[in-house]
């Protein structure tokens, strides 16, 4: 983990008090801290940093013989072809995260990808920002993130037919910059960071796999800058009690707060001068993107992803 990182962490446990983090080192290479721990003198938990990995999501972890599907090498491979196909030359690959990217100011400042998965908008951010951070909850979309950020080459295999793979190399472009991008495991729904470091955040394809959406939209606000501050948030909205109850859904119901279609109480609850989410943010733009993932060669989803770009 880079020790710039260190500097504006803060203990997760601990929020909506905000604790700092200490870092004890157990190995370090120049600016990255290799392993060790981040601990919070407040409650006493201590955070694990493994293989330049901070571990601070603030749930325990799942055992193992119980993986969760965001850990199975199926997803992976899948997450990797929607990020990277177009960087692989394949005819198939999406524009989306190139469409996203264009929607984001070059305005610079610490930008924030929450729910990063492996990497691809978090680099597209990186051209824009000083220094920009990539979340997720998953373990393994992380080391992957982390993984193509220092050795900048990644091999996978794609799945093609029952048990049929091809083996593809991944190269990021020469003129994405590794220096100012770090991946850390953490929680949408409580950011390890400190108040009012970001100018430019995105939550892209995530509110909808949340159990809590509405603490996913106050962590967004309360990390970000009161003024000078872009939000690029999108969402098929596919709303599910296999991940949320529906009272907390933002969307996709006849009955209780958010009624109607999730785009549009998103917007409302964004822009309302005496709502949750102060100072109140001006939606700039909106509109919606196609995003494609891969299961297999003749498996795909087409996925209309509903876009907000908003300012403060």
């Amino acid at each position: 983990m880079n020790r710039a990182v260190a500097k504006i962490v803060v203990c997760p446990r601990c929020l909506p008090d905000e604790y700092s983090l200490t870092a004890v080192i157990d190995e370090e290479e120049k600016d990255d801290i290799l392993s060790g721990e981040l601990c919070c003198r407040h409650c006493g938990h201590a955070y694990a940093i493994r293989e330049g990995i901070a571990f601070l999501n603030p749930r325990p972890r799942t055992p193992a013989a119980h993986l969760p599907r965001y850990e199975t090498d199926l997803l992976l491979a899948s997450y990797i072809w929607s990020h990277y196909a177009d960087l692989m030359a394949d005819p198939e690959a999406s524009t989306a995260y190139r469409e996203w990217s264009a929607l984001l100011n070059n305005d610079g400042g610490w930008g924030l990808d929450i729910g990063a998965a492996v990497g691809r908008f978090t680099f597209e951010m990186s051209r824009q920002c000083d220094f920009v951070i990539g979340i997720d909850t998953s373990v393994s979309f992380i080391r992957a993130a982390r993984w193509l950020l220092r050795q900048r080459t990644l091999s996978v295999a794609l799945p093609e037919e029952g048990n049929l793979q091809r083996q593809v190399t991944l190269q990021l472009p020469t003129d994405w910059s590794a220096a100012a991008i770090e991946f850390i495991v953490a929680d949408a729904q409580a950011l390890p960071f400190k108040a009012g470091i970001f100018s430019q955040l995105s939550s892209l394809n995530l509110v909808d796999k949340l159990p809590q959406p509405l603490a996913h939209l106050t962590e967004i606000n309360r990390v970000a800058r009161r003024e000078r501050a872009q939000l690029l948030f999108s969402d098929p909205f596919s709303w599910s009690l296999e991940v949320a109850n529906e009272k907390d859904w933002l969307g996709g119901t006849e009955a209780g707060t958010y009624t109607g279609f999730g785009q549009d109480n998103i917007k409302k609850l964004l822009s309302n001068p005496a709502g949750p989410l102060q100072p109140a943010w001006k939606v700039a733009e909106e509109g919606s993107v196609w995003w494609k993932i891969r299961s297999h060669r003749n498996h795909y989803e087409l996925i209309r992803s509903c876009f907000l770009q908003a300012e403060r």
